[in-house]
């Protein structure tokens, strides 16, 4: 037993940590062994599902119970930085050819340019039916879903895709200076929009509309890129490559020092210390083809327009998991019934629940500095916490879009073998009821692996082991709300969006 004051208010409070642990994760896995069910909420080609699960309120609190006893074991168990530093700092070369990655991001170029000219084209001059039109499958079930789940999964292959780089790159650009001060707030805000555009323009049923989008969406690419210069324009304006940036860190392959390396899922978001050498960089900090050149320190945020980046992340998928939900559209319906046009309710609803989201992690940051006592500030801890929401947001992500991908390989398949043909025999696949029940393990799986990371960043970030536990509980309890909400969603009965398309 520890003999001094201090030592021993550490012990008491480790082990009361861990019999609380004990009796909530008893009483989590008791309940969420009863299993369940979930439905598919993602804004998408296939027909809503009117099956729903009825999920108790038991549910959300094994859910909360869960989390935060999986928090509370982290901290009361998991308290040796050597064993914390070793997970996070394990790498394995997996290849080291330049040959190889040159001849892959040649490849990758064209197919990408290919990919754009066929969108556009083929949008307007294709069939106009959602499900077979090459367009929207490809970018919907083949990027929105299929290119996403990779990016987070394997390793971002986007830089080298990216049609509009390829051409902006090679072109004359760099004429105007990009101003320090905006950070990565165009790029969130940039998400914003387009999320937005997705879920309230019928971007999935109109073909013509969505290669009209895409197109313009290159011109202002090419041009932003040409103005500010290919690297700033990526870095921190252009939405989609700081969509699949963001994403891509979680991922367990990225190239570092000109090799390709694996580590485990996730970790590289640990990267709030001093390290200079041997560092991926942050812009394509999980590329398995690219890797461009950016912070030297390797840190993937560094202001709060990151911050804005993560949250956007976590709250899309929220927006368009609540709009398709049977409750979602009865909430719009009877705020319309009173007068309200339904651009503003929509307006409203997504603006709202993005400062909802934003201003909740912001509030965890600031008591989280009066928790500990130190003298960093709430912005400091802002930034350093937020790259856990990531892994939030792909467990979301894959909740989301997982079976809705599924069901639509045949058709992407499809329409990639034939581009200049629709196919005769579109399939959509009909998928067995257990596959729902995934959606569950998603996002408590991704909540899971989001605590680990902030515990891991807590370690770096604190030399007290207490100052670095108590850090940790502001972030996690909204981590816990993020959860619920998402978790309560996927639940629902999905229904067609009111007043949309």
């Amino acid at each position: 037993m520890p003999r001094d004051a201090s030592a021993r208010r550490e012990f008491a409070t480790r082990w009361s940590v861990r019999v609380v642990t004990f009796g909530l994760a008893l009483v989590g896995a008791l309940l969420l062994a009863r299993g369940a069910a979930a439905s598919n909420a993602a804004v998408g080609l296939s027909d809503a599902s009117s099956d729903g699960l009825a999920v108790p309120r038991w549910l959300y609190v094994a859910t909360g119970g869960a989390a935060i006893g999986a928090s509370a074991l982290l901290a009361g168990f998991v308290t040796d930085r050597g064993f914390v530093e070793r997970l996070h700092d394990w790498r394995r070369d997996v290849a080291a050819s330049n040959r190889v990655r040159e001849v892959g991001r040649a490849v990758a170029a064209f197919v990408g340019l290919a990919l754009f000219a066929l969108v556009v084209y083929r949008g307007f001059t294709g069939p106009q039916l959602s499900t077979i039109n090459f367009g929207v499958v490809v970018v919907f079930a083949g990027g929105r879903a299929g290119l996403t789940m990779a990016a987070y999964a394997v390793g971002n292959v986007w830089p080298a895709l990216n049609p509009f780089e390829t051409i902006g790159s090679r072109l004359p650009n760099g004429f105007v200076d990009y101003p320090d001060r905006l950070g990565r707030w165009p790029a969130a805000l940039g998400i914003l929009l387009l999320v937005w555009l997705e879920t309230t323009t019928g971007l999935t049923d109109t073909p013509a509309t969505l290669a009209a989008v895409v197109a313009a969406y290159g011109v202002v690419a090419v041009a932003g890129a040409v103005l500010v210069g290919s690297d700033a324009w990526v870095r921190n304006i252009d939405p989609i490559a700081t969509f699949f940036r963001f994403y891509g860190r979680v991922a367990p392959l990225a190239w570092e020092d000109g090799r390709l390396r694996a580590s485990l899922p996730a970790m590289r978001l640990v990267d709030i210390d001093e390290r200079t050498d041997n560092v991926v960089d942050a812009n394509e900090g999980n590329d398995p083809v690219s890797d461009d050149s950016s912070d030297p320190r390797g840190q993937l945020m560094t202001g709060m327009g990151d911050v804005a980046v993560a949250v956007a992340l976590v709250w899309e998928l929220t927006f368009s998991g609540f709009v398709t939900t049977e409750q979602g559209v009865a909430a719009v319906r009877a705020v319309v019934g009173v007068g309200v046009p339904p651009t503003l309710v929509y307006a409203a609803l997504f603006v709202g629940g993005f400062a909802l989201f934003y201003g909740a992690y912001v509030a965890a940051a600031r008591v989280s500095v009066r928790r500990v006592l130190t003298t960093r500030t709430p912005r400091e801890l802002a930034v350093a916490f937020a790259p856990s929401l990531l892994v939030v947001a792909a467990g979301y992500h894959l909740a989301h879009y997982f079976a809705f991908f599924l069901s639509l390989l045949p058709s992407l398949l499809a329409v990639l073998a034939a581009p200049l043909s629709a196919p005769t025999n579109p399939v959509v696949l009909t998928l067995p009821a257990w596959v729902s029940a995934l959606n569950i393990v998603f996002v408590l799986g991704g909540h899971l692996v989001a605590i680990w990371v902030a515990h891991s960043i807590a370690y770096r970030l604190f030399p007290s082991r207490l100052q670095a536990i108590r850090s940790q509980y502001p972030f996690v309890f909204v981590m816990i709300g993020y959860t619920v909400a998402s978790l309560w969603l996927i639940s629902l009965p999905t229904a067609t969006p009111a007043f949309l398309g």
